[in-house]
Formats: C-alpha cells, structure tokens, sequence
C-alpha cells in the first residue's frame, strides 16, 4: 500500500504568476531541509488568456531552458487579480447545511454560474463565537487555459493556489489578527488573517506607479486601502489587528516601510518586515532570495506536506478509475443484453426495433425545430444573465456615483461608460482638483467600489478628468 501513496518529489518547481511577469525557483530537499538551487525572472512576451496555449507554453518552456530549470513537477501561483472575493457570515447549522448556506451565497454574490468557478473557502471562529467564511473564486476557464499551457511547456503541476496565502500560517497562533501586504512588480496584495482563517484578499493595482524602470508605491493610497478593509472587517476581527507585515524586495520595502508606519500608526498597527525564515525547513534560506516569496512559499508549503489555503487545481481522474468505470459502465451492460436478446429472438426483435425507430424518428422531426430553439435560447440566457438580474446594478452604480459629486456643481460629469456591468469610466470638468479629489475619497468610502484609478487631470479651474474604478456587487473584501 505504501508504493500507492504519492511521494513528495525531492526538487520542486515554484512558480509565480503577476501580469506578464512569471518568477520562479527550484526547491530542493537535502538532509532534512530545503533550500533554493535555483532561482529566476522572466517577461512572457504573449498573454496567457488571449494567446494560443501552445504557443504560451513554449515561451515558457524556452524561458526555463535558458534558466537551466528540468524539474517537470510545479506548484503555480495565481495572479491575484484573478481572484473574486466575497465575505459572509455562516450560521450555527450541520456541516452539510453550512456548505449549502456558502454555495447559497457564492450563487448570489459572485456574477458567474457556479458551474463556471472553482471556489476556495476559509472558515474562523471569532472570540465571541462569530462564525465567518471567506470564499475565493477562480474562472474555471482560465484555470483551463493555465493547464494547457503547462502541459505545453512539459510541466505537470501539483498545486494552483495564491501566493499571498502562502507567506504566512494562518493556524499559527502568532498570525492572529495580521495584515499582510506584498509589494509586487506591477500591484500590491493585501491580505487580513485572524484566528485560524482569511478575513479579507484584495488586489490593489492602483497602489505602484510604473514609469519606465523606475516605479513607486503609493504609500498614502496603500495606507487609505488598509483603513477600508480594517472598517469593512467585523468588530471581534479589526481590534485583533495589531501588526502589518510588509514582503517585497529589498530595494522596494526599504523605502516603503517607513512611510508606510508612520501612516497607519493611528489606526494602531505596527508595521514590520516579512520574512520566509518560518518557513518550514527553510530557517537557513538566503535573504536574497526574498524577491520571490510567492514561489518559495508555495514549494516550500507543498514539500513540508502542507495543504494551500485555497486550491484551485482541478482534481485529476486516476488511470484505475477510468478502466473501472469503462467495464463497470451500465452502457457495457446494455450492450451485452441487446446482444443476447437479438441472438435470441432475431426475427420479432429486429421488427419491433424497426417499428420503434421509425416512430421516434418521426416524432423527432417533428420535435427538432422546438428542441433546437430551445437549446439557442438556453445559450442567449446563459450569456446574458448577468446583465437582467433584479438588482438594478447599473442605477446603483449611477445612484452611488450621483451621491459622491457636491450639489453645489463644483464637479460635473460629462460623459460616463460602464463595460460589463462593472468597470465604470467617469469624465467631466471640476472647478479644482480639490473638489474632484474629495469625489473620489467619497468614492472609496462606497463598500461596492473597488481600484479608484489615480484621475488623468488636464487644465487649471477649471480642471478637466477622467478617471475610473471597479464596481464590485456586494461589496469588496
């Protein structure tokens, strides 16, 4: 029974995926511990939604030749930006029913079919008995294409999870009530844990500047972001809150860091640096290797045999499943009944089998044309159910935009664009930027909104703008 169990391979591939960026890391085992062999960057060239997988793939392949990388097996992890989030509080109900509540739930706050995501939960307990889950969704079409491109590149992942959620143990009595902000190329993840679960996941892409090589973090925008998500937690989960663990590069935390304490030291959060140290077997990592957290993190996870927070890899079918339910099928057993019953009575069978199928056939003609509507118009609601549901989400979206611009007309609105039911474009003439910046402070106050973009500004009073922001139903964690 042992030789059936699966091994933990001794060298494992990590990968990271952010935009366009992939990092990457090959974690060996040796004497027990592990450590980083190798370690490398790469920009893919072809997106990976929009391009053919097999091309995607060897790109992919190509970048791991010239890095030296062989390991087939990999643990991947998503984009954040990915990611749906949705918040809820669970009743004091049975397991099974609890597990229906959260699909309940998921079917209600998340715009696509269920059919249609692949759904990660964390569940906690707060001191006062509070029962919350946090539910994080993947569009099982990207997760399809992700696979056909690794298949491409001859890797055989172990893992689709999200690094962010790797950095740290959230059963750790240490990470009780911490947030968790990782400094990426082109965004920042943020990341609320309290007692033995994940309050909140967010992704904000706002928050760097990228101009040429050089780029930026917003520390007052990251610090506004971390006050929103502190309001939007429970109670029992924002006063455990104490201390913000900040994992980057170097070069990106070193200036980050004290700008960043300083501006939430009144919301009481102690803010210090992230470390991988903890990591199971990894206490004599290299700090230099700190830039790729999110590969290291997951590689080091999946040896130490340490289940991810979220998995999103869909479950594979074993070779011995599909024979036993090739010859177990009822299929099988139908055909081999036909057979003995046609050997049998060859005559009346044949006859009888003639009259029926000339009568269904006759009755299909008749009924194709109706079952063919039927099937068109199952695909139109499928297509566009998102966009006639009884929320009215489009007039909350104008109403909620109407209540942030002043009465006074200091900021008016010339022209509004929204794209899917949830990207929102605004343009207009303000009398100052003052004015329009205190529209989007209101803005961000709105639970429902989500990656405010920094206004393209042009003139001086009056100030033309244009800025947009995302608009998430029920409410963004």
């Amino acid at each position: 029974m042992s030789l059936l169990k699966p091994r933990t391979p001794s060298s494992l591939l990590g990968l990271a995926l952010e935009g366009h960026q992939l990092e990457g890391v090959v974690l060996r085992r040796t004497n027990g511990s592990m450590a980083v062999h190798r370690s490398f960057e790469a920009s893919l060239a072809l997106d990976l939604l929009t391009n053919d997988p097999e091309l995607v793939g060897r790109e992919l392949r190509n970048h791991l030749n010239q890095a030296g990388v062989r390991e087939r097996h990999c643990v991947v992890g998503l984009p954040l930006d990915w990611a749906l989030t949705l918040h809820t509080s669970t009743p004091d109900l049975s397991e099974p029913d609890v597990q229906g509540y959260l699909n309940v739930q998921a079917e209600r706050g998340f715009p696509y079919a269920l059919e249609d995501l692949a759904i990660g939960c964390s569940r906690y307990q707060l001191p006062n008995g509070e029962r919350h889950a946090t539910l994080v969704a993947i569009p099982r079409n990207h997760l399809a294409l992700l696979q056909r491109v690794l298949e491409a590149a001859q890797l055989k992942p172990a893992s689709f999870s999200l690094g962010i959620t790797a950095l740290q143990n959230t059963k750790r009595a240490s990470n009780r009530g911490a947030l968790v902000v990782a400094l990426g190329r082109t965004g920042v993840g943020l990341q609320a844990l309290t007692d033995g679960g994940v309050a909140a996941l967010r992704s904000l892409q706002g928050a760097v500047e990228v101009t040429g090589p050089d780029r930026r973090v917003d520390t007052d925008l990251l610090a506004r972001e971390i006050r929103i998500t502190l309001g939007q937690l429970p109670a029992e989960a924002r006063e455990s809150i104490s201390c913000l663990r900040v994992f980057g590069r170097a070069e990106w935390t070193q200036a980050v860091v004290p700008e960043l304490a300083a501006s939430v030291k009144p919301m009481g959060l102690e803010v210090e640096l992230g470390t991988l140290h903890q990591a199971p077997g990894l206490s004599g990592l290299d700090p230099a290797h700190e830039g790729g957290a999110f590969p290291i993190a997951l590689a080091a996870r999946h040896m130490a045999g340490q289940p991810p927070v979220f998995e999103f890899l869909p479950p594979r079918v074993s070779a011995w499943t599909e024979l036993t339910s090739r010859f177990a099928s009822r299929r099988v057993v139908w055909v081999g009944a036909a057979a003995t019953a046609a050997a049998v009575l060859v005559g009346g069978a044949f006859a009888w089998q003639y009259s029926q199928l000339a009568s269904l056939q006759s009755r299909w003609k008749v009924m194709s044309p109706r079952v063919k509507e039927v099937e068109d118009l199952q695909q139109q609601v499928r297509r566009f159910r998102p966009w006639f549901d009884d929320s009215h989400r489009s007039l909350t979206m104008l109403k909620k935009l109407t209540e942030a611009f002043p009465e006074d007309g200091a900021v008016t609105a010339k022209n509004l664009e929204i794209r899917e039911l949830a990207n929102v474009t605004c343009s207009g003439v303000a009398r100052e930027s003052q004015d329009l910046f205190r529209v989007l402070d209101r803005l961000r106050e709105t639970r429902q909104v989500q990656n405010v973009q920094t206004p393209v500004l042009n003139g001086k009073g009056p100030v033309q703008f244009t800025f947009g922001f995302r608009w998430i139903e029920g409410g963004a964690l």
